[in-house]
């Protein structure tokens, strides 16, 4: 009885250890920023594919979009280990902190992202080149050319943030259109109101990791002006995806007063800046897409 117990102990320690390991894995992917990333994906996607959706495409296809994204997510904390590291808003994430060693995330983010951009290219070219090019841009562009050079490496990189739901859209029509397009710009100008409104909050964070962001560099009246013309800009683009897309007009109603509520937030914040109304605006850009998305989608299904 005594060996047993022992044994069960041993079994429930490996467990237990099995599982933080895997729960550092997880983090060096930002499983919330994912998320997001991946609504836009499965929404633009399902506007194109509704009603008839096919499901192993569309789960293969989700499936490598997020290991593609994860990778490049890990590859990111790979590159600004150091940075994070000055930081105290992110010096608890697995590599400054030691959980995980360089090797380990290195060789998860390649094995991650390639396979994930691999098979891409063999479900559809289009969806892949899409796939690959937010890969690309991130990796490439924004993290190893631009972020610790400039400013406008924001405006430049926010280009991978709107792949995910050009390669959706890619996904269900087998090419690129307009509405796909729409879509992806609309997440490109709606980053600013969730990137910059944090970069405001952490400005001096940013200044001692030695980061030049648009708040540090052009002052925060400049940022608060970038934000809300992005805000109007997201907005009315993502509006008129959905008329083009000729979505029901109740969700199409619902986007529009969710992107009026966007407005009037960004509005706030450049009339009368505080750092209450910034950091309500970093918090409603997220539901704001989650909100948009959702919209979309519902209203392609039922027009």
């Amino acid at each position: 009885m005594a060996e047993t117990g022992t044994q069960t102990a041993r079994g429930s320690s490996i467990g237990g250890a099995v599982c933080v390991q895997l729960g550092r894995y997880v983090a060096l992917t930002k499983p919330k920023q994912t998320a997001l990333l991946m609504v836009t994906a499965v929404g633009a996607y399902a506007m194109a594919a509704s009603p008839g959706v096919h499901w192993l495409t569309a789960a293969g296809g989700m499936a490598a979009l997020a290991s593609a994204v994860a990778g490049s997510t890990a590859l990111n904390m790979v590159i600004d280990r150091d940075i994070d590291a000055r930081m105290s808003r992110t010096s608890a994430r697995p590599l400054p902190a030691a959980a995980l060693g360089v090797r380990q995330a290195t060789a998860f983010g390649l094995i991650a992202g390639i396979g994930g951009v691999v098979v891409s290219l063999v479900l559809s070219p289009v969806f892949g080149a899409a796939v690959a090019a937010g890969l690309f841009f991130d990796v490439v562009i924004y993290t190893v050319w631009l972020k610790r050079r400039t400013a406008y490496s924001i405006l430049v990189g926010g280009v991978s943030g709107g792949m995910p739901a050009i390669a959706g859209r890619a996904l269900a029509t087998g090419g690129v259109d307009a509405v796909g397009l729409l879509l992806g710009l609309g997440v490109v100008l709606w980053i600013p109101s969730h990137i910059l409104t944090l970069a405001t909050r952490y400005a001096d964070e940013y200044a001692k990791a030695g980061v030049p962001v648009w708040p540090g560099v052009f002052g925060e009246r400049s940022t608060r002006r970038l934000i809300a013309v992005a805000t109007v800009g997201a907005v009315g683009v993502l509006t008129l995806a959905g008329v083009l897309e000729g979505i029901a007009p109740v969700p199409l109603g619902a986007l529009a007063l969710a992107g009026a509520g966007m407005v009037v937030l960004a509005a706030r914040v450049l009339a009368r800046p505080s750092e209450r109304a910034n950091w309500v605006l970093f918090k409603a850009a997220s539901a704001y897409m989650l909100v948009a998305f959702a919209c979309l989608t519902i209203g392609a299904t039922l027009s």
